[in-house]
């Protein structure tokens, strides 16, 4: 199974964006969907999952602008950023985590927000 990440690219200051995660197959037992990004001289980090119930949790950065979504029958993971500034320029992967075959990550989408 792989994931294929999408929906990133180039956009001004205060503009939006909305990547998406589909995964190429069946995934079974899904813990947790979920972004996290890497900038440049940066360790990554999480920016949003979404876990059954469903429950979202955000980093403090992105919460009000971020908003995570799921389609399971699809398999597919959502992240609708608005409002986006100059440092949320980063690379975008996304996650996907299973009780029987532990995480899956997708390829990474590059966000790029000019002032």
């Amino acid at each position: 199974v792989q994931l294929q990440a999408s929906g990133g690219g180039l956009v001004q200051a205060g503009g939006s964006l909305r990547l998406s995660c589909a995964a190429s197959g069946s995934i079974f037992r899904i813990i947790s969907m979920g972004w996290y990004r890497q900038a440049p001289g940066k360790q990554r980090e999480l920016v949003a999952v979404i876990t059954s119930g469903p429950r979202t949790n955000y980093a403090d950065t992105v919460k009000g602008r971020f908003t995570i979504s799921r389609d399971n029958a699809k398999n597919t993971v959502y992240l609708q950023m608005n409002s986006l500034k100059p440092e949320d320029t980063a690379v975008y992967s996304c996650n996907i985590r299973s009780i029987w075959n532990g995480d899956y990550w997708g390829q990474g989408t590059q966000v790029t927000v000019s002032s």
